[in-house]
């Protein structure tokens, strides 16, 4: 079953973040069972010919890459998804017109705006017309809900059509709330609650990133009632796990 379908289903699904741009990572990564992973273009080094060389391992693999952008531009979603990404995850979305810009971006007309190109995901022109068909029922929008704007905006933007989901940037969301970082603060809890809701209603599936690797935190999200969730990314999970296994090497006789 495809990722959209799976969303459509409001199935929990748990995914992770890629930041380095070995495709060893991302290998490693995708066996080790996440539903789906993110190509983060937004807040690492990563370019977009490594993003393609990532996309083709996780396409060798059956897992979903989905590429978060710098922001939402059309030349960039046209770019990732011609180099064959599942989907997108779109930053700072605000209004219902931000994310309506971002379906457009992805689809061709008439259902949207997208250029055509003929690239690696129309199989460098050897399948535009598959590809178009392949859009329909596998391209994967979601939308970043990272500001306070977006969150009194909510029924509005959840409302558009096409979109598959959304996902909660508790940090920049903290911030435009002026408590950068307070991801526990009663107002910050509040307003993500506001969010969880408003998806429960408009029956939009939607997630939020666990940062740190704590398995317990993750289960605490999805009792909440997250279903897409990222859990930690690369250079946390290596971090952590080398500096657990340090510390213990470090404490023994």
């Amino acid at each position: 079953m495809s990722l959209k379908a799976k969303l459509a289903r409001s199935e929990v699904t748990v995914g992770s973040w890629i930041t380095l741009g070995h495709p060893a990572i991302a290998e490693i990564m995708a066996s080790a069972g996440f539903d789906w992973l993110v190509l983060d273009m937004e807040h690492s080094v990563l370019e977009l010919s490594e993003a393609q060389t990532i996309i083709q391992v996780l396409d060798g693999l059956d897992c979903p890459a989905i590429v978060r952008l710098t922001s939402n531009h059309p030349d960039q979603i046209k770019r990732v998804m011609d180099a064959g990404a599942t989907g997108v995850m779109v930053p700072m979305i605000k209004s219902a017109a931000d994310a309506q810009a971002a379906v457009e971006a992805v689809y061709y007309p008439p259902e949207g705006k997208r250029g055509v190109g003929l690239a690696r995901a129309q199989g460098y022109g050897a399948r535009f017309q598959e590809y178009r068909q392949w859009l329909k029922e596998n391209a994967v929008i979601i939308v970043m809900i990272e500001h306070i704007d977006a969150v009194q905006q909510i029924d509005a933007i959840l409302s558009v059509s096409d979109i598959d989901a959304y996902i909660i940037g508790p940090y920049d969301l903290s911030g435009s709330m002026g408590r950068p970082g307070e991801l526990d603060h009663p107002e910050v809890q509040i307003a993500i609650e506001k969010v969880l809701e408003a998806g429960r209603r408009l029956n939009k599936p939607g997630g939020i990133h666990v940062i740190e690797p704590d398995p317990a935190a993750l289960r605490k999200r999805i009792g909440a009632g997250f279903n897409f969730l990222g859990y930690s990314l690369d250079i946390r999970i290596l971090d952590t796990l080398c500096r657990q296994h340090m510390k213990i090497i470090r404490s023994q006789p």
